[in-house]
Order: C-alpha cells, then sequence, then structure tokens
C-alpha cells in the first residue's frame, strides 16, 4: 500500500527517526504506526550493536540541583555536530530530570528509570538508532546534602555541583562554589578528605624532590669551588656539546664528572633528615592549598579562601561535598 506523507509526518513524531527510515518501516508494515515504531527500535539496537566497538568521546554534560539533591548526567556520542544537535540536548535533560526526581543513587538505578514508556536504557539505544552514533552515558554523578548547587559550563561538556553542611545557601554564593569547582578542579573538599593513597603519593614526591635538590646544591656548590661553570656540564650531553664548541676540554670535563659522582654520594649518604622533613611537609601543605577545595584562594577574591568566604557570607558554612564532569580534558 502507498505511504502518505500525515503517516510519516506521525512516526517521525512518535520515533524522531529520519524521513526514509520512517517511510521504509511503514512500508514494510503495510501503515502499521505501531509495528513500524518496533522496526525502528530495532533498528537502532541493531545500530548501538554495531558502535559498540567505536569511541564515544563527545557529548552533554548537564547538571541540576532540587534542594537536598543533585546530580549530573553525560551523555556521549561520536561527533560534536550530534552532541549540539537539539534533540539529544533535550534527551540528556530529560534523563537528568527524570535522575533528579527520583533521586538515582546509581547509574545502573538510572538506567532502569522509565521515560516515555521505555527505560533511559532502551531510551539511549533508541537515540542510537536515530544519529546513526554509537550513544551511552558515560557517567552520572550525585550528591545529597541540606543544600545543594550546580553549575553548566557553556558548551555543554563541563559542569560541577556542590553540597553544604547548612540549609538554604544563597544562590550567588552557592553558583560561585560550583564555579570554583568548575575552574579550579580541586581533588577533595579539604586535607581530611584527601585520600590517603593521594597523601602518600604527594609526600614521595615532595621528600624526592627535596632530597634531589639538596644534592644538585651541593653538586653546583662543589664544581663552582673547583673552577667549573656548572651549566656546562649539567647532563652529558651538555658536555659532549661544550666539548665539541671548545667551552671545555676533555680533561675539565672528566673532573667534572668525578667531582659529580663523589659529591652527590657523599650527600645523598649524608642529608639531614629532620630538613628533608620539614620541607617535605611544606610541599605537601602547598598542595593541599592548591588541591583542596576549602583551602583554595577563592577566584573572585584571592585575598580570601573559599573556607573564609564561606564562613563570611554565613557563620560555620562549609562545603562537604562535590563532583565535577569534564569531557574536555583538564
Amino acid at each position: 500500500m502507498a505511504v502518505t506523507m500525515a503517516e510519516i509526518t506521525k512516526l517521525r513524531h512518535l520515533t524522531s527517526a529520519g524521513l526514509m527510515d520512517c517511510k521504509k518501516a511503514l512500508a514494510e508494515t503495510n501503515g502499521d504506526i505501531e509495528a513500524a515504531v518496533e522496526i525502528l527500535r530495532k533498528k537502532g539496537q541493531a545500530v548501538a550493536a554495531k558502535r559498540e566497538d567505536r569511541t564515544a568521546a563527545e557529548g552533554c554534560v548537564l547538571s541540576k540541583n532540587e534542594g537536598s539533591f543533585a546530580a549530573i548526567v553525560a551523555l556521549n556520542c561520536e561527533t560534536d555536530f550530534v552532541a549540539k544537535n537539539a534533540g539529544f540536548v533535550e534527551l540528556t535533560q530529560k534523563i537528568l530530570d527524570a535522575a533528579v526526581a527520583a533521586k538515582v543513587k546509581s547509574l545502573d538505578e538510572l538506567k532502569a528509570l522509565t521515560l516515555d514508556g521505555l527505560t533511559i536504557a532502551e531510551l539511549v539505544t533508541e537515540e542510537s538508532g536515530k544519529t546513526g552514533e554509537k550513544t551511552e552515558i558515560s557517567a552520572y554523578e550525585w550528591i545529597e546534602a541540606p543544600s545543594t548547587t550546580s553549575y553548566n559550563h557553556l558548551g555543554n561538556k563541563l559542569a560541577t555541583i556542590v553540597g553544604f553542611n547548612l540549609e538554604n545557601v544563597d544562590y550567588q554564593v552557592g553558583r560561585d562554589i560550583a564555579m570554583q569547582v568548575a575552574s579550579m578542579n580541586p581533588v577533595a573538599v579539604s586535607r581530611e578528605t584527601v585520600p590517603q593513597a593521594v597523601k602518600d603519593s604527594e609526600y614521595n614526591v615532595a621528600v624526592d624532590k627535596t632530597k634531589e635538590e639538596q644534592v644538585k646544591k651541593a653538586v653546583e656548590a662543589a664544581l663552582k669551588k673547583a673552577g667549573i661553570n656548572p651549566n656546562l656540564v649539567d647532563s652529558e650531553d651538555h658536555i659532549a656539546s661544550n666539548i665539541t664548541k671548545g667551552w671545555l676540554t676533555e680533561e675539565e670535563a672528566a673532573k667534572a664528572r668525578e667531582i659529580i659522582k663523589t659529591t652527590a654520594e657523599a650527600k645523598a649518604a649524608n642529608l639531614p633528615a629532620q630538613m628533608i622533613e620539614n620541607i617535605a611537609q611544606g610541599r605537601l601543605n602547598k598542595f593541599f592549598k592548591e588541591s583542596c577545595l576549602m583551602e583554595q584562594e577563592f577566584i573572585k577574591d584571592g585575598d580570601l579562601t573559599i573556607g573564609q568566604y564561606l564562613e563570611k557570607t554565613a557563620k560555620g558554612l562549609a562545603a562537604v561535598e562535590f563532583k565535577r564532569v569534564n569531557l574536555n580534558a583538564d
């Protein structure tokens, strides 16, 4: 039977599938709308299966908060063209709205939610059929706290949510903190909440760097005392190059190598432990100030930390948790 434009339009409205796909599905089902919808849904599953090994690095990231609950959803696709499509952004928003309304607390729970007669997992698969691209929910984050806030960065690639320990936090204050998280990418709310593995790693790096610096200072002092410019012998490549240029003799190079070796070994064996510990702890404290939200300088006022800004706003106010999702490299 002939397929009418009215039938095609109706099917497109129900599925958002392409005109030719709708026409073929209606022709195959002799104009049966429901059967055509099912064919298009199956087509979406087939496309999703074919695209399983593809990389979905683009997408849309949105956040939302309502009272004590906030969430972020990242819906990924393959190209920025699809990611910016109004329908794709709308689907991301619908998924997020459903998540916040139901106060969903896991990705599996989110995928099982029902919207428009389909689970969210099925809607995502259906979207893959519409766009012809691999589509997946790559991230779902949530926070529950006395009050929450959210921030969506321009372009829908980066979003943040923050939870606070007090109720009724001023909107602009909350937005300021969410923007701070977006801009400064802290690793934790406070130094107490930094994972121990991260603390240990940063401390070990600080110790190693401090030891290297102390050895280097001793070597440079010994070279200068011997009348050798440390900059000419700071690597084997430089030594070879400077001999070729006539800036070093072979004898000076040999002498420099011997000084570097003996001085470095002697200094490394006699480093003052307490001094190394003090310097390493200072470096660790610097890491905390740069990487912990409550200790970071406020991007809008460098004279205040985030903790001081919040305390100034309301006595006892503090951020207790945050989440940040970014599709782009930081």
